[in-house]
């Protein structure tokens, strides 16, 4: 395979190797040739290295970070070192945070920025208050249920990606200043600097950015945006390259002076409405009455217990913490192992998957955004969820995974979802010096979202999260359908896990699309069962199902797996399963932070 080893513009002494795009599809290829027809199941995947074009800038090991005060980990080394500062001047979690997003959508635009939403987790040490708010996008006033639809079928995917209809109300700001007013301790102004300064006077294009922009191309995005990536030639700009984004300071100048105030009203928002009805592939209807009429939701937090530990999420709109907790209740009664030796024990992997496809089933078919769709109250229920673990064979796979009858849900009355999501977002986790934490994740859905680039960032294409079609063939309703004011479901799953005193053991997190459930599961298996420290256990092979086939991240290590999973009855569908999970934790006295060597981050703390 071709491989590409170099190194980047920071941390300069790691190696970082990254397979090029076409060795990533053969590297798949040859993991499926090695894998012998059995008579098993037959709908092998082909690799999806295409709707992954996050997945394809490299690999950098990482070394578990371990201090006493306080921990920021982020997928940028720029992002946490400016969360790092606020910690160091005083600052709260939210303050680390708040700083390290907007560093975020600087120099990891592809992922994640202003045009963007999130949903974030507050854990006050002090009072033992968990808080949830919702910050993600909303659809427009004028959006239509058929919004997705032409001639009775369903746009093409890409198309409608990157045209105006695609972009959501961005929720980002609004969710940092609710945040700072409830849980800041420095001045808002503060948590801008670092993220202005290297606005200013540029930052160097890591060779994570220069591969997406190299892979993802120039067609996709705006001609503002093209012109910001890329060079007069068309190609992007080199790795090293020091990139300055006059317009994203003017953009923070405001939002420090005058708050969100700047960004939903005025020029900003001027800026963005006008991109979004001039968007190349197709005007959208965003106005400047939705922009106003924003509001971040807080959330009750969802919690359950598994193996004497809370683990607490977000609930609708996003449908991470049902389905994490529903896998979880469901493998509950096995024994995984108990010992980092336990770690990806074949039968194990086949428990964990098995559970997976049965919540993706009820997640398909039930969640949505609560103030539009009833969400069946019974999908956690104990002995809903014992009903449905003791559908999983041991030994064997399940032929097809179908959505239960929770307690007081009716199935009939929810229509077969036909959503397909996309890969972009990040993740972000911090505990501060009194002992309270933050989970953020970030997004503006697909890789450079909508490929829209107004006042310095870039805007997201979050409305494609709904499920295109409005019924399914028999005229049911999708939970999941577009509908005005509506916030499209989401598998983004801030986690904090509390062990059996009560006490915070760790804040997770991952993007990924709707795999960001495999990955979090993946880790909390990890953390939990097998007692891994956070690095090791986000260092682990990722695997899981959103469905149907197993999705296992090829690699020859994975090899071996692969053949014995396939004697189960799995389907393998190998693939790069390019996860970005970032863990505080605490353990032994010690906070102790992981960085996915799948990104560029890094954990920082003194």
């Amino acid at each position: 395979m071709s491989e590409i080893c170099l190194h980047g513009p920071i941390e300069r002494k790691r190696r970082t190797c990254g397979l090029r795009p076409a060795a990533a599809a053969v590297g798949a290829a040859l993991l499926l040739a090695m894998l012998p027809n059995r008579g098993l199941a037959q709908d092998v995947s082909l690799p999806r290295a295409q709707l992954e074009p996050e997945a394809g800038a490299g690999r950098t090991e990482k070394s578990l970070a371990v201090t006493k005060k306080y921990l920021i980990s982020t997928a940028n080394p720029l992002a946490s070192e400016a969360g790092r500062e606020m910690l160091r001047a005083g600052g709260s979690a939210t303050d680390a945070a708040i700083a390290a997003q907007l560093v975020l959508g600087l120099v990891e635009p592809q992922s994640s920025g202003l045009g963007g939403g999130a949903f974030l987790l507050h854990w006050d040490e002090g009072k033992k208050a968990l808080l949830a708010y919702d910050g993600r996008e909303m659809a427009p006033a004028a959006a239509k249920p058929d919004r997705f639809m032409a001639a009775g079928k369903p746009m093409d995917f890409d198309r409608a990606v990157h045209s105006g209809l695609s972009v959501g109300t961005p929720g980002l700001p609004r969710l940092l200043e609710l945040a700072h007013k409830r849980h800041g301790k420095l001045p808002w102004g503060k948590l801008f600097e670092p993220a202005l300064k290297l606005a200013r006077d540029g930052f160097e294009i890591s060779q994570r950015l220069y591969f997406m922009l190299r892979w993802f191309g120039p067609d996709s995005l705006s001609p503002a945006a093209h012109r910001y990536f890329f060079d007069s030639n068309g190609s992007p700009l080199p790795i090293g390259h020091r990139l300055k984004n006059p317009d994203y300071a003017r953009t923070l100048e405001a939002l420090a002076e005058r708050g969100p105030e700047a960004f939903y009203s005025g020029p900003i928002a001027d800026a963005i409405v006008s991109a979004v009805r001039e968007a190349p592939n197709g005007a959208g209807d965003l106005t400047l009455e939705d922009l106003a009429a924003y509001k971040v939701v807080e959330r009750p937090p969802l919690c359950f217990e598994y193996r004497k530990r809370r683990i607490c999420g977000m609930g609708p709109p996003s449908s991470g913490t049902v389905a994490v907790g529903q896998t979880l209740g469901m493998i509950e009664r096995f024994d995984l192992g108990q010992s980092p030796a336990a770690a990806m024990k074949i039968p194990a992997m086949h428990l964990v998957v098995e559970a997976e496809r049965l919540a993706y089933a009820d997640r398909d078919r039930y969640l949505a955004d609560p103030d539009f769709v009833p969400v069946p109250a019974g999908l956690l229920d104990p002995t809903y969820i014992a009903t449905r673990s003791a559908l999983i064979d041991p030994a064997k796979a399940m032929l097809r995974a179908e959505p239960g009858d929770p307690p007081a849900a009716d199935k009939r009355a929810f229509g077969i979802d036909a959503t397909r999501e996309n890969v972009g977002t990040s993740h972000l986790s911090v505990i501060d010096a009194d002992g309270n934490a933050v989970a953020l994740t970030t997004t503006i859905e697909g890789p450079f979202g909508s490929g829209l680039f107004a006042a310095g960032f870039l805007l997201n294409n979050q409305l494609t999260d709904f499920s295109f079609r409005p019924e399914d063939e028999s005229g049911r309703p999708v939970a999941n359908r577009v509908e005005s004011g509506k916030r499209p479901r989401s598998s983004m799953t801030p986690t904090f896990v509390f062990d059996e005193k009560g006490n915070l053991f760790a804040a997770l997190g991952s993007p990924g699309g709707s795999r960001i459930i495999l990955f979090v599961v993946k880790t909390l298996v990890g953390l939990i069962d097998w007692q891994l420290d956070a690095q090791a256990a986000i260092d682990l092979p990722n695997f899981g199902s959103t469905g149907k086939s197993l999705e296992l991240e090829y690699g020859w290590s994975t090899i071996w797996q692969a053949l014995m999973l396939r004697s189960y009855g799995h389907a393998i569908t190998p693939d790069l399963m390019n996860s970005g999970v970032h863990v505080v934790s605490r353990r032994n006295g010690v906070l102790e932070g992981g960085a996915d060597p799948r990104r560029e981050g890094i954990a920082l703390g003194d």
